[in-house]
């Protein structure tokens, strides 16, 4: 399986974690954890590409990295 980047935030709003994958679109999941966000969206990207295959919809190749800035002091 691909290894994918995967960004996880807390959400005031929601007030718990989110975490999403950038390079399937809308895949994403929620958690009161960190961990729990994580462990939920691994099931969602399980579940993207196997819905993917069946529909015979082409999966991207991994390519989102994150801007790392570094703030100088």
């Amino acid at each position: 399986m691909k290894n994918y980047h995967i960004n996880i935030f807390y959400s005031q709003e929601d007030e718990g974690y989110i975490a999403d994958i950038p390079d399937l679109k809308y895949c994403s999941a929620f958690g009161s954890t960190e961990e729990e966000a994580l462990r939920e969206v691994l099931k969602a990207k399980e579940a993207w590409l196997d819905a993917a295959k069946i529909v015979g919809k082409l999966i991207p190749e991994p390519r989102y990295r994150p801007a790392i800035y570094q703030i100088a002091s």
